[in-house]
């Protein structure tokens, strides 16, 4: 019997009470406090800046709000308030469930705190979550949807469970090629993922710090590597410590999507800015996915309220439900019943239903 998490809850979820972080930019140094508040459903994940004019603070932690993705992920209103290093904490957000809150922060970069999520998934956990009486929706990768720059390339792919896997390759002895793929459900995002630091090399910090970038990095919140070692005393999380971050920080930057994305992320060395680029083609591609509560989803998958897995034969009576909803949202996707066809009957029509 196997039990999964996100996305296959049906409700909304927002934080039980406020959490607060004091800490530094990783990039700008500055001590900034920040406090996590839980938000009504269908407010999504905001920020606000509270150091700014009144009406001007507020930022949307969508896609369409990217702004810079060097060496981190930073949002940016319309009135150029922005907010930088975002992605440690979407990730949390997004592993822990969290579909609403406003996050409220008093300068311009998200606390790096120890360089991964666990120090905002610890917290979270300690004061728990309340999940709401309103339905959870998710877009439902339909066709391959893809984004290349020269030797980089990340591709969202049709998967009935969520999945990231990713590649790296450094010259760099201490790190070298490693690859890592991980299921989001139960456990695996706090298990496998949260506690994978950011890290760095020795010879470029000079050049970065330069340029303004890296002035709030320290052995305490990122892994350094010098040569062929590893400089920090406590040495690794995990082996393969570097492409696990990797994942935390696609994960963090596909939060963006703005609710969960029922597919399988597949990537070679990825960094933010392709990472912003998929998403733009994503919500460019219309065809290709299909936006759906995940009750609905669960229904089709055969998924049953029990949380249990069973095997069953598709059903065909939602999947032309689903076509008729596609239909009737063309604003939304344009998917034709031979795109789910071509896809379900490769399959055979059968899959193990899963739920929360």
């Amino acid at each position: 019997m196997k039990q999964v998490n996100p996305p296959y809850r049906v409700t909304q979820r927002t934080l039980a009470r406020e959490i607060t972080y004091v800490g530094v930019g990783l990039h700008t140094g500055q001590k900034v406090a920040m406090t996590v508040q839980p938000a009504p459903p269908d407010t999504g994940i905001l920020f606000l800046r509270t150091d700014v004019e009144a009406g001007r603070g507020l930022i949307p932690a969508r896609w369409y709000s990217v702004s810079d993705t060097r060496m981190s992920t930073t949002l940016e209103n319309e009135y150029g308030t922005s907010v930088a290093t975002v992605e440690h904490l979407l990730a949390g957000l997004s592993g822990c469930g969290i579909d609403n809150a406003i996050i409220e922060i008093d300068g311009p970069e998200v606390p790096i705190m120890d360089g991964s999520s666990e120090p905002f998934v610890n917290l979270i956990e300690r004061i728990g979550t309340i999940d709401q009486d309103k339905q959870r929706y998710a877009i439902w990768i339909q066709k391959p949807i893809d984004m290349q720059l020269e030797d980089k390339y990340a591709v969202l792919l049709p998967s009935r469970i969520p999945r990231i896997t990713v590649s790296i390759d450094f010259p760099n002895p201490a790190i070298g090629f490693q690859t890592f793929s991980v299921e989001l459900i139960n456990e695996a995002f706090r298990k496998d993922i949260a506690r994978a630091r950011t890290f760095g090399f020795a010879e470029q910090i000079t050049q970065l710090q330069q340029h303004g970038l890296a002035l709030g990095g320290s052995l305490r919140n990122a892994v350094l590597v010098d040569g062929d070692r590893i400089v920090n005393e406590e040495g690794l999380r995990y082996e393969n410590e570097f492409v696990r971050h990797k994942i935390l920080d696609c994960f963090g930057d596909l939060s963006l999507a703005g609710m969960p994305v029922i597919g399988h992320y597949y990537a070679h060395k990825p960094g933010h800015h392709i990472n912003s680029l998929l998403l733009n083609k994503l919500f460019d591609s219309h065809g290709s996915w299909s936006y759906v509560s995940i009750d609905d989803y669960n229904r089709f998958m055969g998924i049953s309220v029990n949380h249990s897995v069973t095997e069953t034969k598709c059903n065909w009576r939602m999947f032309a439900r689903f076509e008729r909803m596609n239909r009737a949202n063309r604003t939304l996707q344009q998917g034709r019943c031979d795109t789910y066809g071509s896809f379900w009957m490769g399959r055979g029509c059968r899959f193990s239903s899963i739920a929360t």
